[in-house]
């Protein structure tokens, strides 16, 4: 039998097909690791960086033991008062279901955070952690409950006093100096933010003399560590151990952390709890004036010298409350106060600050300046009193002025109206001009003007002519209005309006 020839190229074909598979199926072997000689691929190494962050542990380890926790137990209605204040820090945990059937009325626990400043027991926290307490009980870091007293608060500054007996010497820290801290400067944050026991969080101090308007005597480090619900009270830290502040707010829209928080500086600490353990209470100097911040354009209505620094220009006394300090020393509105007792005053925050430091039954020496001219004067100061009211009467017809403002008498009527204490004498503004240069300044309808710079007026008449006088000497005034029960200085700069060479 015959068997047929093969086609020689064919054949040549099918065994380079079956040499080339065979080559792409060792390739893919070999690059999927198939091979038994193909090197292993080693661990990566730990190298050191060429720069290490700070490390906080030795630090936190030493200072822990006198950070505490606080539980308060307050009324459920005094909570829902206290979560809709300005700071509440308190982290609220309801205990048991509701029950509003029950005559007594529901008891929850608010948690905050302090710290041990002295063996004895003396702790340091916020006044809103413990405002409105029934009992008040203190943790130790190694679990201990101990009942706590509370020696004394200053809602002020939003401080506390608190006092526990452990029947031993406790761990505490030192407070340090705050005037040292630098922007910049790494600081340590300690506390129980949302009942979370011992929690710490680093960051840096982002800005010093931070008034966020919370009192009179704001003068707050703000901090990008984060702080939170229960962080109020617990100490700031820096990296020598030392306290340099006490958490106490947060701007947040969430109600978290958002990197601002701010801290109350260790000075005024020391101050607060020095009055606290001695009478209780806090004693400040009084001198009885109202100020305000001096503007640029103030500078000018006011004939000041101008300031080195747009902050430091002095406080402006808007308001000499009668049979004060203040009134009986001579002090008058529209006197600029520059310093006191040697310091300088660049704004109402340092007089309120300076003032208050002051020992009642002292005296203070005040650098002022009153139309141009500088003169010291001496003040009586007293003691704080609470808030008061006093009394008087007034009167006043119509008129237009190129500033803008038309005025009238202030009748009976409209001091009802507009709720004004038979104190206050002036005219009322019963219209502002559109584009004016009292709209631009800020004068609205209902505003009592009271004083045209250092001149009181009472008259329409009296207050057109006075106004006058001053536009065409300086192309600015300063009026003296009272408005919502306050008084303050504002300046209109003619200049600044639609209508200035009126």
């Amino acid at each position: 039998m015959t068997i047929p020839a093969r086609n020689p190229r064919r054949a040549r074909g099918a065994l380079l097909a079956c040499l080339l598979g065979t080559s792409a199926l060792i390739g893919f072997g070999a690059a999927h690791g198939f091979a038994a000689d193909a090197p292993q691929p080693a661990p990566i190494q730990p190298a050191a960086p060429a720069q290490m962050l700070p490390d906080f542990s030795s630090l936190v380890t030493r200072v822990k033991p006198a950070v505490v926790s606080i539980t308060t137990t307050l009324t459920a209605q005094t909570a829902a008062d206290e979560e809709g204040a300005p700071n509440p820090f308190g982290q609220m945990m309801p205990q048991g279901p509701q029950q509003p059937q029950q005559q007594q009325p529901q008891m929850i626990e608010a948690r905050g955070s302090g710290f041990i400043i002295d063996p004895n027991g003396t702790v340091v926290t916020n006044n809103h952690v413990v405002k409105g307490a029934k009992t008040v009980s203190v943790t130790l870091d190694d679990g201990t409950q101990l009942p706590a007293h509370v020696v004394g608060t200053d809602p002020r500054t939003d401080l506390a006093v608190l006092h526990i007996d452990a029947g031993h010497k406790l761990p505490y820290i030192e407070l340090g100096n705050s005037d040292d801290v630098k922007v910049g400067e790494w600081v340590i944050a300690m506390g129980n933010p949302f009942g979370l026991d011992g929690t710490v969080t680093a960051g840096i101090v982002s800005a010093r003399g931070r008034d966020i308007g919370s009192g009179p005597y704001d003068n707050f480090l703000q901090i990008d560590a984060p702080i939170n619900r229960g962080n109020s009270g617990g100490p700031l830290f820096t990296q020598d151990g030392r306290v340099v502040g006490v958490n106490t707010a947060i701007l947040s829209p969430t109600g978290g952390s958002v990197g601002i928080g701010f801290a109350i500086p260790s000075n005024t600490v020391k101050t607060v709890v020095a009055d606290i353990e001695k009478s209780g209470h806090v004693t400040r100097g009084y001198l009885g004036v109202e100020a305000q911040r001096v503007s640029p354009s103030m500078v000018a209505a006011l004939r000041l010298p101008k300031p080195k620094l747009p902050d430091q220009a002095g406080a402006l006394v808007a308001n000499v409350e009668p049979d004060s300090p203040a009134a009986k020393a001579g002090l008058e509105p529209g006197d600029v106060i520059m310093a006191v007792d040697g310091k300088t005053v660049g704004n109402p925050r340092d007089l309120a600050v300076d003032v208050a430091a002051v020992q009642p039954g002292g005296q203070a020496k005040l650098d002022v300046i009153r139309n141009g001219e500088q003169k010291t004067i001496t003040a009586d100061v007293t003691t704080m009193p609470g808030d008061s009211a006093t009394a008087q009467n007034g009167s006043a017809q119509e008129q237009k002025d190129n500033v803008g403002l038309a005025l009238a008498p202030l009748s009976p009527d409209q001091r009802q109206e507009l709720s004004v204490p038979d104190r206050v004498h002036g005219v009322v503004v019963t219209e502002v001009r559109p584009g004016s240069a009292a709209e631009m300044a800020g004068i609205q309808q209902g505003d009592v003007i009271v004083g045209v710079g250092t001149q009181s007026v009472t008259s329409p008449q009296q207050a057109v002519r006075a106004i006058h006088e001053a536009v065409h000497g300086n192309h600015a005034v300063a009026l003296r209005i009272f408005r919502d029960g306050h008084d303050a200085f504002v300046a209109i700069d003619m200049s600044k309006s639609d209508n200035a060479a009126g």
